[in-house]
């Protein structure tokens, strides 16, 4: 009853929204269930934001967060929280967000125009190439499609302070990927889709890194073959779909397993 009860209050909620708002939650929500499917997850930890397009906020700055406290297996449509760059909660949520994530997501939603969307992990794999000296190892197939798309962050202790805005921005420049050192791993797109293939590259490519080392001294790729590769991954291009039809492919999957997301 009391289950049913939500969904309907969810649905009421979402007839007095704006369709692009509606959207973008549902898209957003998707995603958390493909990231728990994926077992990219760290407890209730780490986030994707997704920033709200002018048609809904009249031109402000602002965005979807999840909310502070549930597994991304919980996350719906209509428990996302949307805040502004200050933080504050727009949409009459009770639910709490974690200064940790706001505090870098904003900066880069404020920061950087083309970011529609901003993803972070802390997976084993990508936390262990962020911790070792030299980073991501030029050494296979998915590496060698990030070349030059890589950027690197120093590691300033727990993200809540908001000075460190701008020396990741810095950091950053434009590049869509980063690897935040001792820490874990950091992407943003132009679109929800384009960050999640450019993150799953780049985790792929930190999880053959680490195998790679437990058997011995990789063979480096070639910089000449770098570069054709950089050019020929053409699945981060928004000419070439940018990722969406590997993100619809997933999603399907959450529908078969449950969609209540979407509620």
């Amino acid at each position: 009853m009391a289950a049913t009860s939500a969904a309907s209050a969810g649905s009421a909620a979402s007839r007095g929204m704006h369709p692009d708002e509606r959207a973008a939650r549902v898209q957003l929500a998707a995603c958390y269930r493909v990231f728990a499917m994926l077992g990219w997850t760290e407890m209730i930890y780490n986030h994707i934001t997704v920033r709200l397009p002018d048609s809904v906020t009249g031109g402000d700055k602002q965005f979807l967060i999840n909310p502070f406290g549930l597994h991304y297996s919980e996350v719906t449509a209509s428990n996302l929280v949307r805040i502004d760059l200050a933080g504050q909660v727009l949409d009459g949520s009770s639910h709490p967000v974690n200064p940790a994530g706001f505090t870098v997501h904003a900066a880069i939603h404020d920061g950087l125009p083309g970011a529609h969307c901003v993803m972070h992990t802390h997976t084993t794999a990508g936390m262990a190439v962020a911790c070792v000296e030299g980073g991501l190892s030029l050494s296979n197939f998915y590496a060698a499609q990030l070349h030059g798309r890589v950027a690197y962050h120093d590691f300033e202790g727990v993200t809540v302070h908001a000075d460190e805005g701008p020396r990741l921005l810095a950091s950053i420049g434009d590049r869509p990927a980063v690897i935040l050192r001792n820490h874990g791993l950091l992407v943003w797109g132009q679109t929800l889709p384009q960050a999640f293939v450019t993150l799953w590259t780049l985790q792929r490519a930190c999880e053959v890194q680490l195998a790679t080392m437990s058997m011995g001294r990789p063979i480096p790729v070639a910089q000449a073959v770098a570069e054709q590769c950089k050019r020929d991954a053409l699945q981060f291009h928004p000419a070439q779909g940018a990722g969406q039809d590997v993100f619809d492919a997933l999603v399907r999957q959450v529908d078969r397993i449950d969609p209540g997301y979407r509620d």
